[in-house]
């Protein structure tokens, strides 16, 4: 039994959710969401909201369940709140510079870096060391920082960029 699988994922206020066979769609104020569910669980609509159950006893079934939950949850999350990732930009002389839907790094190169940021994304630069990115799915919201956080060298010899 899956202990995330088993939990209906509660419909927040301001969100409409649809089911139409194994498509799952969520409007909200934030925008919408679909996401496809597998053929191994069933997805329906319930007074606590929406219920994720495994098909069959098969291994691939209840793995795939608790999983589909998350993904219908992420769904309802991302059009009611968006995520948020922040990150930090530690080191002399490194500084991050928002121009439009570009930041604009200096990490130490010879050349500074210049990072476009798709149009579902807000960010900001709050203050220097810092800055948050926000999008409408978990996806995205996870590659964002890691994207530009790869384009830092790390010292070898000391744990810190």
């Amino acid at each position: 039994m899956s202990r995330i699988g088993k939990m209906p994922v509660a419909v927040r206020d301001g969100v409409q959710v649809a089911i139409e066979g194994q498509t799952v769609t969520a409007k909200g104020p934030k925008g919408e969401l679909s996401v496809e569910l597998i053929g191994d669980v069933t997805v329906s609509m319930t007074d606590e909201g929406v219920s994720v159950q495994p098909v069959g006893l098969s291994k691939r079934a209840r793995s795939m369940w608790g999983m589909s939950r998350t993904l219908v949850d992420n769904i309802v999350i991302g059009v009611s709140d968006g995520f948020e990732k922040r990150l930090e930009i530690n080191g002399v002389g490194y500084r991050a510079i928002l121009q439009g839907r570009s930041l604009h790094l200096a990490l130490g190169f010879s050349h500074d870096i210049d990072f476009q940021f798709p149009r579902v994304s807000r960010s900001s630069v709050p203050s220097q060391p810092r800055s948050s990115f926000r999008v409408s799915t978990s996806r995205r919201s996870a590659r964002l920082p890691l994207k530009s956080a790869v384009t830092a060298r790390r010292s070898p010899t000391r744990a810190r960029a």
